[in-house]
């Protein structure tokens, strides 16, 4: 499969499974918009304007047996009608919109095979197309049953984020999720820094495309500086209603 030339540059959202997806939910719902919606499984069925599906396992896993159990029925489903393609490990004849993976070009291209979990191969796939932005919802990695799979997959995945990152791409992650430590307080993000009685956070300045360092007792007072602008009422006189601005 060669290079999907229409990807360079465009503004992506992967969207899995996490709880992290309601961020998603949210951001569409404020009418924020993405060249396109990349779907993890059975959130094909869920997520708004899928464009393209990642199921990295088989189709026989979820038409031969109930291996997924609870996800069965809704890939099934998935498998039967979504209008895009479905990545996958293998076709099956039963399938037509199935389509195999560019592993080994995406391998060739990026420099690595390291892909435990599938958001790790949409990830990389990302990478491989050269997009312009990646917007990570529902990728949180909570399996309380399995810690290990759980750190394993996240690992990967910051891995593959921090390659984009090197590559010039900006990726965004949801604030409900723990990848990239995204929802930890700013002010405990920096290892040991976190310790001191005023301590220092990094923010990134898009104008200037430049990270500058405050202190989080200046950055709190700002912030509620400017949340109080925001929420008080400021009446114009000798004006419409409509002009008043509240």
């Amino acid at each position: 499969m060669s290079k999907i030339k229409s990807l360079e540059g465009k503004n992506i959202a992967i969207v899995a499974m996490g709880r992290s997806q309601i961020d998603y939910h949210f951001s569409i719902s404020h009418s924020n918009k993405f060249d396109e919606v990349w779907a993890i499984n059975a959130m094909a069925g869920i997520a708004r304007q899928t464009d393209r599906v990642f199921m990295l396992d088989p189709a026989s896993r979820f038409l031969d047996s109930d291996a997924a159990g609870t996800q069965t029925g809704i890939m099934r489903e998935i498998l039967e009608s979504h209008p895009g393609p479905i990545y996958t490990c293998e076709l099956d004849k039963r399938c037509d919109n199935l389509v195999e993976y560019p592993l080994l070009e995406v391998v060739q291209e990026t420099g690595s095979c390291y892909l435990n979990n599938t958001v790790a191969f949409a990830v990389a796939f990302a990478m491989y197309n050269k997009v312009g932005r990646i917007n990570m919802f529902g990728v949180d990695f909570t399996y309380k049953g399995n810690l290990h799979f759980a750190e394993a997959g996240r690992a990967c995945v910051e891995f593959w984020l921090a390659k984009c990152i090197t590559q010039g791409i900006i990726v965004s992650v949801a604030p409900r999720s723990g990848l990239l430590d995204t929802d930890l307080p700013i002010q405990e993000k920096i290892y040991g820094y976190h310790r001191l009685e005023n301590p220092p956070v990094i923010l990134f300045d898009p104008e200037d495309n430049k990270f500058y360092s405050s202190g989080f007792k200046e950055y709190s007072a700002s912030l509620d500086e400017q949340r109080r602008k925001e929420a008080e009422v400021i009446p114009i006189l000798d004006t419409p209603p409509e002009a008043k601005r509240y």
